[in-house]
């Protein structure tokens, strides 16, 4: 996405708030479901479509590449593993 002037948009409230979520830990099962239903308003199923989009994009990894990189391991070492 390209803002003003051609300079990409920033990321949205809604995409801050995912990987804010995500840097979160969770203390058992169902925490995590629970607290984007809460706090974010959407299903789980959306917010793993969500995450996932935000790990292919560059703004996010800007924005937080400690958390970017690290769901990125995670990803591709479960990718290895199918």
């Amino acid at each position: 996405m390209e803002g003003p002037g051609g300079s990409p948009a920033p990321l949205s409230g809604q995409e801050r708030a995912v990987l804010a979520l995500e840097r979160r830990s969770w203390a058992g099962p169902g925490a995590k479901e629970r607290a984007v239903r809460e706090e974010l308003g959407i299903s789980p199923v959306r917010y793993y479509q969500l995450l996932n989009a935000l790990l292919d994009d560059r703004r996010a990894l800007e924005a937080d590449p400690v958390t970017v990189n690290r769901l990125r391991r995670v990803r591709e070492a479960r990718r290895g593993r199918r």
